[in-house]
């Protein structure tokens, strides 16, 4: 059934609908939340905790087909709410995590951390893009026609965020 049938009667409190909507995008909110975060249980629960705020306030959504881009937003929502816990958690440094075996483990940690953080200081909708063309394969036209957006202005902003990424990461090395 098309999309936007199926989020205009799930938006009419119809379970089932919703239900087909997010069985077509799980894997892929999924996939999206394992590589922000990197741990399986928290992408599981950033995507469930996504799934129940979406279902809830799926009224909300203004156009039935702007919903894959929704739920990403939502899903990335909850990525940088677990990240933000992940920054504020201290690591107790001990003699197992202490030794040098552990420290090229430790180094990779790191500096994944930081291209995490600064990913998730680029502007919402950026962060959108970059995620769905990089980590999802999704085309420039594809990702313009589900943002609602021109596709040059898809292809200048992505480009955009990648540098300041890149100029970020430069200055912490």
């Amino acid at each position: 059934m098309e999309e936007r049938l199926l989020v205009k009667r799930a938006k009419r409190g119809d379970v089932d609908a919703f239900a087909e909507l997010y069985g077509k995008i799980y894997k892929k909110l999924y996939q999206f939340a394992l590589y922000t975060l990197k741990n399986p249980e928290d992408a599981k629960d950033a995507v469930s905790e996504a799934v129940t705020d979406a279902f809830e306030n799926i009224g909300q959504l203004r156009k039935e087909e702007a919903f894959s881009n929704w739920m990403y937003r939502i899903v990335a929502n909850k990525c940088n709410r677990k990240m933000r816990e992940y920054y504020d958690r201290t690591e107790e440094l001990t003699e197992e995590n202490a030794g040098t075996d552990n420290s090229v483990t430790w180094d990779a940690r790191e500096e994944s951390m930081e291209i995490r953080r600064v990913f998730f200081e680029l502007p919402r909708e950026d962060r959108m893009i970059v995620g769905m063309h990089v980590f999802f394969g999704y085309k420039t036209r594809e990702i313009a026609q589900m943002m609602a957006m021109n596709e040059n202005t898809v292809r200048s902003r992505e480009k955009r965020a990648i540098e300041k990424m890149g100029s970020k990461l430069k200055g912490l090395r």
